[in-house]
């Protein structure tokens, strides 16, 4: 079993350019099936039954709860993937994950966070930079760029100097799968980066064993800023603010898009600059945007909610 998953990932990242991340996560829903079919003593491939998956699917997560539908549904896909490969090629008689189903999940509305708040949020970063701290210096130009370009995490920590166009004000990005796209920012976020890249990035940079002459964003140890750290640093600021949902960095993207909607932006601008190959992807903050006018109305008209006296 562990021969051919190794095979399949490898195969995996190689043949479609899925990203690391994805690679990561389907390497370890593989792992978790791997050991739960080695407690019900199957080792082989052939040997798994629909029965086996299914009795997989069931099991809790790792804080004893049970599963979220859409990590139901990723390692639905996983599994689907993985034993209709090696059943195409012959390496097992049947293919035990060609009935799973993925469960019916309801499609949330992204969080998104009010201009005003996000507004707050970044002058108060940016006097926190006044005393010339690189670390604070690079937290404002990520949070500035994470907004204004509406990157995913990746794309920020993956982002080169070369990729910079100081002059069009723009920046080449490499999205999933690879596809590199040119995504705009406007002039607060180039005043903060430009601001950390002369104040507080040759800082970090001197701190390197083996500095990263090419990356933007810079660790405390000067090495290439990790994703996990930016995650930390963006959740504790959005933590602190009212709302439901999740307070992450893909909040920000969230919020970039439905602010482009709001102002007018067309639909199709908004899939080009988020890297969404499907338009259906972006069409969610449609949903969002509606819902927000529909907000505001019931709260503003006084015939909204009640009869005219």
């Amino acid at each position: 079993m562990q021969a051919a998953i190794t095979e399949y990932l490898e195969e995996l990242a190689q043949a479609r350019g899925l990203s690391q991340h994805t690679v990561r996560a389907y390497a370890a829903d593989l792992e978790s099936l791997r050991r739960s079919l080695e407690a019900m003593d199957v080792i082989e491939p052939g040997q798994v039954t629909l029965n086996h998956l299914r009795a997989w699917l069931a099991e809790p997560g790792p804080d004893g709860q049970s599963l979220a539908d859409a990590t139901i549904a990723r390692r639905v896909a996983t599994v689907r993937g993985f034993f209709g490969q090696l059943a195409q090629r012959g390496q097992i008689e049947r293919d035990p994950a060609a009935r799973l189903r993925r469960p019916a999940a309801g499609r949330k509305l992204p969080r998104v966070l009010p201009a005003t708040w996000l507004s707050d949020i970044l002058y108060d970063l940016e006097r926190a930079a006044d005393d010339a701290d690189p670390i604070a210096l690079r937290d404002h130009a990520a949070l500035e760029v994470l907004y204004a370009a509406g990157l995913r995490v990746s794309e920020l920590v993956g982002l080169d100097l070369e990729r910079i166009d100081w002059e069009r004000r723009t920046l080449r990005v490499l999205g999933k799968g690879a596809k590199e796209r040119i995504v705009p920012f406007g002039q607060p976020a180039e005043r903060a980066l430009r601001r950390y890249l002369e104040q507080g990035r040759p800082t970090l940079l001197a701190r390197a064993s083996k500095p990263d002459i090419s990356a933007v964003f810079l660790g405390a140890r000067g090495g290439r800023l990790g994703t996990r750290a930016v995650y930390e640093f963006v959740a504790t600021l959005l933590q602190q603010l009212p709302g439901d949902g999740p307070a992450g960095p893909h909040a920000l993207r969230h919020t970039a898009a439905t602010h482009l909607l709001d102002g007018g932006a067309d639909l199709r601008m908004v899939q080009e600059l988020l890297g969404h190959a499907s338009l259906g992807t972006t069409q969610i903050y449609t949903h969002v945007s509606a819902e927000r006018i529909l907000a505001g109305y019931r709260q503003a008209h006084p015939r909204a909610t009640k009869a005219a006296q």
